[in-house]
């Protein structure tokens, strides 16, 4: 499948006004990069800020590690990537054919208002292309607005991270935004599964996965749409 990938990940940090560190979560970069990669497709990665964009400590955790996460740790080519994002603003989608968001809690504070990151998504959908995001990621798309000027995801079938998962993770009231409450706000037709089971929802254009767990199969529905 030589199809291309845009994979877009946060810039941002810092973890509210706690002290602690955030970013993107490391497995639901590396479960979706190798999916894409091993079904042939050529990815690129971007951030806001273009460069090294910040790991979320709790997903390098010995305890977060899966095969996919040791696959990337020892990827040359993938860490290079990583190490040199390209600036979101210099993304155009007449160059790719997909975009994918992973998530992290990072998102939550720069990607959900990042306006070169709406104009994408808006402009991929537009284009008859799809938008997959997974976890916190789908946070992305509640800014987003159809050619008609409603919000993306109203009437859709979309899923992200619970407020169950949230409060699991003691994160509830640190977060600037809860993902489950934003997709129903924005008229999200949200669904979910148990909490920390992976879940996938897919409706036109939009691919959304709900967790951490669901981050290899909102990558394989995204290659399942692709491969149409």
């Amino acid at each position: 499948m030589s199809k291309r990938i845009l994979v877009v990940l946060t810039s941002h940090d810092q973890l509210g006004d706690t002290g602690e560190k955030t970013g993107f979560w490391l497995e639901e970069l590396a479960a979706p990069y190798y999916v894409f990669k091993d079904a042939g497709a050529e990815v690129t990665l971007a951030s806001p800020k273009g460069g090294q964009p910040p790991l979320d400590p709790k997903s390098d955790a010995e305890d977060s590690q899966t095969e996919e996460t040791r696959r990337f740790k020892q990827d040359e080519q993938a860490n290079a990537a990583l190490a040199a994002t390209h600036r979101l603003s210099d993304m155009s989608a007449d160059d790719f054919d997909a975009v994918f968001y992973p998530g992290g809690h990072g998102p939550l504070w720069d990607l959900v208002n990042d306006k070169d990151s709406i104009k994408l998504i808006e402009t991929f959908i537009e284009q008859g292309k799809p938008v997959a995001s997974v976890c916190h990621a789908p946070i992305v798309l509640v800014n987003a607005k159809s050619a008609n000027g409603e919000p993306l995801v109203k009437g859709r079938e979309v899923t992200g991270f619970t407020n169950g998962e949230e409060e699991a993770v003691g994160l509830t009231k640190i977060v600037p935004h809860l993902v489950e409450d934003a997709l129903q706000q924005c008229g999200g037709i949200y669904s979910k599964a148990d909490d920390f089971t992976p879940y996938v929802r897919e409706d036109g254009q939009l691919i959304t996965g709900q967790n951490p767990p669901s981050s290899a199969a909102t990558a394989e529905a995204l290659v399942g749409w692709l491969a149409r």
